[in-house]
This record gives C-alpha cells, structure tokens and sequence, in this order.
C-alpha cells in the first residue's frame, strides 16, 4: 500500500493550533528530519521542557479524533505488524512501512493510534512495536522463542544458520526472524551465522581474535605470515592493515595461541602446552614417571612441537635438565 506521508501528517497538523502543531513537528521531526528534545523544544519557545511536554500530550490527544478519517492507515499498520507475529523491531518496522525518507512520519502516526503499544529497549531486547490487543500473547510467544534459541546457544556453545535454527521451531522464518532482532544478545555475523552478541565468532575483537578464528576454520597449526594473510580476507572489516610483525607480536603474548615450531601457531584448546622445546621433554618424561628412550621422546615431543629430530635431540643433550643413563635412556636431572 502505497501512502503519502507528507500530506497525511500535514493535515493532522494542520487541525491543530499552530503552537501545538509546531511542537508535534519539531518533536517528531516531520519538516527538519530531526526529533528535538522538550528542553531544546523549550528553550527556543522560552517555556519549560514540562510546558512542552503539556502541548506536545495535548495535540496528540487532540488528534486522536482525527484518526476515524483515516482507518486505512491504521488497519494497513496492524496489516503490516501482524504479518510479522504482532511484534515488530521499531527500526525495521518503520522501514518496511515507510523506507527510508518517511520514518518520522510512520512514527508519529504510529503514536497517534491507540491501537498500537511502543515497548522501549531495555538490557534484552531493542525497541519494538506491538498491537495492544494482541500484545501479551504476542510478547509471551516472543519471550518464549527467544528463550528456546538462547538456550540452545548456551548448551551447543556454536554458530548457526537461519534454516539450522528455524528447525524444530514452531513459528514461521518471517515471524522467527523478527524475534531475533528485538533481542540484544543474539546478533548475526557477516557470514549469515547467528550467534551470541560477545561471541567473538560474531563481534571479533581486534587481530587476536581475527587470528583465532582463521586457526579454528583451518584446524591446523599455521605460520604467522599465513595467517596474516587469511586474517585479510576474513569477512570481518578490518579498519587497519593487518601488518606480519604485529600479529606474530600479539600471537606470542596470548595464552590461547602457542608456538609450535619456527614461527608457527597452533591453539591451546587443541591440547598443546606453552614453553621450550626443553619444557615440553622435561613435561613429557615427568608425566612418564620413568627413563624414556630418544625414540620414545621424538615421538611425544613431536607431537607437540613441529620441530625437527635434531633439534629435540639437542635439548636432550642440556645436562643440567637431563639425564642418560647406562641404557641410552632419558629422565629428568633432579636437584
């Protein structure tokens, strides 16, 4: 339904007294594109920001009597609203009804109807709109939905798909979809997944998060000139270059990567441990509890550290951590 918003709103104004239609324009932004506070509202009439406030509750009331004249906005509003469940993001709501040049306006007459409830953003959800006769079963349902993928989130700990979550759902994908974005705490990332807000898979923060990410969808240990590069074209913006030096910088200062070889990293959570190679053959005869053979020691070490024979056997050869006994088998140098 195509409306004429300028001429619509122009002739509620235009019932008014022209002080009261002045503040509703000025408050609502229907000439200047901007909404202006009571207080900057009162200090260009020289009245108080409560004086304001008075007019402002005034016309609105005046105008509710105006609205029998123009039903078929209203009825094309909860038309529209309906569509999407009852509930209905007051971003998203405003540009479906009006796109993006009469916003204002679909909001001023959207407060003119007392058919229609604003249910201001909070700590969990975004602002939104509702029908206030259908307006509890509606929230109920949208509290209920959200309730359902917050919980699967939490328990799956992951990422998904709009057709992986709406599986299982008892709603349709428009009206799931306009649950999800009343909420503050699930968001979408630029790779169509959907997750919680802090996950940094959704909000990455900043080349460590970045390089985590590139090593969890490679599933390998990479060298820091690699992941450099894949750091670049992550879907993620990154609003500076991403230089080599910083991100093997970073990568060395935090707990969850370690360095596995000659410039490469792996993940912690993949069961690597942090230290020298010397750490990791004084962790590996520790946990053994008894002498182990070079052989023996390549193999576990070398499952840690991408490192070449030599290089472990050199270590070995630190007499002030180990020790070779007759048999040609190692063990930790005690105090």
């Amino acid at each position: 339904m195509k409306l004429d918003y300028q001429k619509i709103c122009k002739d509620f104004i235009n019932s008014l007294p022209s002080k009261a239609g002045e503040v509703l324009e000025r408050r609502f932004g229907l000439k200047s594109g901007g909404r202006e506070t009571l207080e900057s509202i009162g200090s260009g009439y020289g009245i108080t920001r409560e004086r304001v406030r008075q007019i402002e509750a005034a016309g609105v009331s005046q105008l509710k009597k105006k609205i029998q004249e123009e039903q078929k906005i209203f009825q094309y509003f909860k038309k529209v609203l309906n569509s999407f469940g009852g509930v209905k993001e007051e971003k998203k709501l405003l540009e479906r009804l009006a796109g993006n040049q009469f916003q204002n306006q679909a909001f001023f007459l959207l407060n003119l109807s007392d058919d229609f409830q604003r249910i201001p953003e909070d700590n969990l959800f975004h602002s939104f709109w509702t029908e206030k006769e259908t307006g509890k079963q509606a929230i109920a349902q949208l509290k209920n939905t959200l309730k359902t993928t917050l919980n699967r989130f939490n328990k799956e700990k992951k990422t998904f798909s709009l057709k992986e979550l709406l599986a299982g759902q008892a709603v349709p994908e428009k009206i799931f979809l306009s649950c999800l974005e009343i909420s503050k705490e699930i968001e979408k990332n630029p790779e169509d997944r959907y997750g919680l807000k802090g996950w940094l898979e959704i909000n990455p923060h900043g080349l460590k998060d970045r390089a985590y990410l590139v090593l969890k969808r490679k599933e390998q240990p990479l060298h820091f000139k690699k992941i450099a590069g894949l750091i670049e074209k992550l879907p993620f913006p990154c609003f500076q270059p991403v230089q080599t030096a910083t991100v093997h910088n970073e990568l060395i200062k935090d707990p969850r990567f370690v360095l596995v070889g000659r410039g490469l990293y792996a993940l912690r959570e993949w069961g690597y441990q942090p230290g020298l190679v010397k750490d990791v053959i004084y962790r590996t005869l520790k946990e053994a509890e008894k002498p182990l053979t070079r052989e023996e020691i390549l193999e576990k070490v070398q499952e840690q550290r991408l490192v070449k024979a030599n290089t472990i056997t050199l270590n070995l050869q630190n007499k002030d951590w180990f020790f070779k006994d007759e048999k040609g088998r190692y063990s930790v140098k005690e105090a």
